[in-house]
């Protein structure tokens, strides 16, 4: 079974399934991410394998049953695939799934290249039904995106699929959750140590100077240390959670200092600076808490080689300019598309307002691009379905005027319906705007329209 809602960088994933679907396999867009996950619980109750897909914000509206069925446990596989976007290039926040995974005390898995995503996905659909339970598999926007020649198996539909047995562990009362609370506390160093032995955490090379690192940034790192003729000990950890202290005790073993390279939290460096505590290891770690790397946005091979040049005291790379001959490109500023129809319906409502006081609270999507001259017409913009309950809370806050919410018809079914129940229950005094967009044309152009829902 693949499940999910659709999101950059992530939206890809459930497309592919479905186009290339073999037979015994069912795909859907759910409705939100939340539905998806409950989905997805309930065909891994059968025995199913499962694949539920999302980005990094999405796993916030996912996160009440994910944390539910990390407690109550699966019979199939269940992998939940959450695209983190560093940057960030088409997202609110840079939320890293790595911190969430430790947090849920979920495994995660963190490919460094497609081929690898390919290969541990796999891997992660076998640890999924070793445990009883599911596990996180966070590609990057860079490994979303990219490209690579892979030969691949026949796909063939799971074995033990399709019936549920009937059984109380199926029900999480406290009793049940306070159980599974000692369980998963107690399973994490178990699987830690199990991982440690896992080929993808892997140490390379040798030397007092180590660096480790982690995704698509390894990738980077592989290529400045070539370029730069570098040779250190270097450990790349593709199971971040639970964290493999065992093969990262072994890295640490007679080096002075390491560089931790990864993107978007220091998660790979805290659990090294913690490991040092514990075992009163005299390393030096540098990485974001000491300004060696970036904070936030994505690595790339230049900034990488440039900091590995600085910690090695060597003269950096001169990094290839533009050509003189090659034009600027022109700055261009997100907009809505020429044609778009939400331009007629921000200008009549614009134009029908003019003389009154009056908000105008947008939602994730197109309707971001309102906020541009010459119509100014998003005043805010939260997360999904906030365009429909900032208003409320405006109002509620005194604030005077006529209150709009400007919510796509994907958003509305999304988060927007609850919003719009709470608006009718508390007598909530605004105008409420849905634009029928026919697709979801911002992710991959899902049919999702009002008529044909009505």
């Amino acid at each position: 079974v693949f499940c999910g809602y659709p999101g950059t960088p992530s939206s890809e994933v459930l497309e592919t399934a479905a186009k290339r679907k073999p037979e015994g396999v069912y795909v859907e867009w759910s409705i939100n991410e939340k539905t998806a996950m409950e989905v997805a619980a309930g065909a891994a109750y059968t025995g199913s394998r499962v694949l539920v897909t999302m980005k990094q914000v999405g796993l916030n509206v996912a996160s009440d049953p994910l944390l539910c069925v990390n407690y109550i446990g699966v019979k199939g596989g269940l992998v939940i695939l959450v695209a983190d976007d560093p940057g960030p290039i088409s997202s609110q926040t840079e939320q890293d799934t790595r911190n969430f995974g430790k947090y849920a005390k979920i495994p995660v898995f963190d490919p460094v290249t497609p081929e690898d995503a390919y290969e541990m996905i796999q891997d992660a659909f076998y640890l999924s039904e070793k445990i009883g339970g599911p596990v996180i598999f966070r590609p990057t926007t860079r490994i979303c995106h990219s490209c690579a020649v892979i030969n691949t198996a026949e796909i063939k539909a799971h074995e033990n699929q399709g019936t549920f047995v009937k059984d109380s562990r199926w029900v999480i009362f406290p009793r049940l959750a306070h159980e599974a609370k000692r369980h998963l506390f107690l399973r994490e160093k178990e699987l830690g140590d199990t991982l440690s032995t896992y080929p993808y955490n892997e140490i390379c090379g040798n030397g007092s100077i180590g660096v480790a690192m982690g995704g698509v940034s390894a990738a980077y790192t592989k290529e400045a240390l070539s370029s730069l003729n570098l040779s250190c000990k270097t450990l790349t950890v593709a199971t971040p959670y639970p964290f493999p202290e065992k093969i990262a005790l072994h890295f640490l073993e007679g080096l002075d200092k390491v560089i931790v390279f990864e993107e978007l939290d220091p998660v790979i460096e805290e659990a090294l600076v913690s490991l040092c505590g514990k075992h009163r290891l005299d390393v030096e770690i540098y990485g974001k808490h000491s300004g060696h790397t970036i904070i936030a946005g994505e690595n790339n091979e230049n900034t990488i080689t440039t900091q590995l040049a600085d910690l090695f005291g060597l003269e950096k790379p001169m990094i290839p300019a533009q050509s003189e001959t090659a034009p600027e490109l022109a700055v261009r500023p997100p907009i809505l598309c020429a044609g778009c129809p939400h331009r007629a319906a921000f200008y009549a409502v614009k134009q029908a307002m003019k003389d009154q006081k009056a908000v105008f609270s947008g939602d994730i999507g197109c309707y971001t691009l309102g906020n541009a001259a010459p119509l100014n017409m998003t005043d805010t913009c939260l997360c999904m379905g906030a365009g429909i309950s900032i208003p409320q809370g405006l109002s509620r806050g005194g604030d005077q005027g006529v209150h709009f919410g400007f919510v796509g018809d994907s958003t509305f079914f999304h988060s927007g319906i609850t919003n719009v129940i709470n608006a009718v229950y508390n007598q909530s005094d605004e105008i409420i705007c849905i634009l029928d967009n026919s697709t979801t044309a911002m992710t991959v152009q899902q049919a999702i329209n009002l008529l044909e829902s009505q």
